[in-house]
């Protein structure tokens, strides 16, 4: 395997063999004992290059929203629990803990590579059967001796390597509002095109470079502030809809020979959902086949308005996951530096 991804030849999608009746399976271009997929693009000369251009002026942007919200996760996660503790020593106030108990995908979140399979096929990235992924708590109490099986393909190999390069972000909510109202709904199912997203890059003046970390504002979080607390409440109880990219091939096509090292938006999903009749989940081909990081729920929020500000859709990103061993997805305690 090629030892500098900055320069190493990628072959298009098209030319990418397929798993089963899948088409576009990219484990031959990792290496059969790779454990970071795309993020192997975020190289230390791409890490150098990228903040030497995009760190100009020391401002930075979290890209997090609290872990307190959505109060009411979609999906049927758990709600997050945040408690707040006063200790006391001799009677007297001492100090004081937090304990926060969560699910890592309820709210802003990575999803890793454990998260979702080639579903028909109960296959995991890199030809990991998911009968080998151990379930449940496994105690750890000596960190020099961890069983391979409770290692393979977790986040904390993101952790470790860190998901930092260039960030791109296409402000579809401004691209698609007229007069002040959004074309769409966030809320229910829609797909984003590829010719939007197109459309909206060069609108922005932003050309894609490989490696990019890709955001798309999609629109939830900003319809999630504006709404009322009824219609913020109904949304874990209906059926869950949601605007994101659409399943296609074409969409395949445009992120795998942009060669993005990850992509993320501000929706629950970042594809259209609920799934069309009779087409594959894209969590399968992003995740499954190519190891490539897919975010949800990032607040974008701020990172539009910088961007509008400076007229820059561009930024270094720096984003660490929780270094769970073994885990399917972390928070990710993601900023944005200009």
């Amino acid at each position: 395997m090629p030892s500098d991804w900055t320069t190493a030849t990628l072959p298009s999608y098209d030319a990418l063999p397929p798993f089963k009746n899948f088409p576009g399976c990219a484990w031959a271009v990792w290496g059969e004992q790779d454990q970071l997929g795309t993020v192997n693009l975020l190289t230390e000369a791409l890490v150098k290059q990228t903040a030497a251009e995009e760190v100009q002026t020391g401002r930075t942007v979290s890209l997090n929203w609290p872990v307190n919200f959505p109060e009411k996760p979609m999906f049927g996660r758990l709600a997050p629990e945040i408690t707040l503790i006063q200790k006391e020593k001799g009677g007297h106030n001492y100090s004081r803990d937090d304990e926060i108990h969560i699910n890592t995908q309820s709210g802003t979140q990575w999803d890793g590579m454990r998260h979702f399979p080639i579903l028909e096929h109960e296959m995991f990235y890199n030809n990991t059967p998911g009968s080998t992924l151990p379930r449940g708590s496994h105690p750890m109490p000596d960190p020099r001796q961890i069983e391979p099986h409770l290692t393979r393909i977790g986040i904390q190999n993101w952790a470790n390597h860190g998901i930092c390069g260039r960030g791109v972000l296409l402000d579809l909510v401004k691209f698609h509002t007229k007069d002040g109202v959004l074309s769409y709904d966030p809320w229910t199912t829609h797909p984003i095109t590829v010719s939007q997203i197109e459309g909206c890059a060069e609108a922005q003046g932003v050309k894609f470079r490989r490696g990019d970390v890709l955001f798309l504002r999609v629109g939830f979080i900003k319809k999630y502030s504006e709404a009322s607390q009824a219609d913020r409440d109904a949304l874990q109880a209906k059926p869950e809809t949601f605007a994101g990219i659409e399943q296609s091939e074409d969409m395949k096509r445009f992120l795998w020979n942009n060669h993005f090292a990850a992509i993320a938006s501000d929706q629950p999903a970042l594809e259209r959902w609920p799934t069309p009749v009779g087409v594959p989940h894209l969590h399968q081909t992003i995740l499954g086949l190519w190891g490539m990081p897919i975010g949800e729920f990032f607040d974008l929020e701020k990172l539009s308005e910088v961007c509008a500000e400076y007229q820059r859709y561009t930024f270094f990103l720096s984003s660490w996951p929780l270094n769970i061993i073994g885990g399917a997805a972390s928070p990710p305690n993601a900023a944005a530096f200009f």
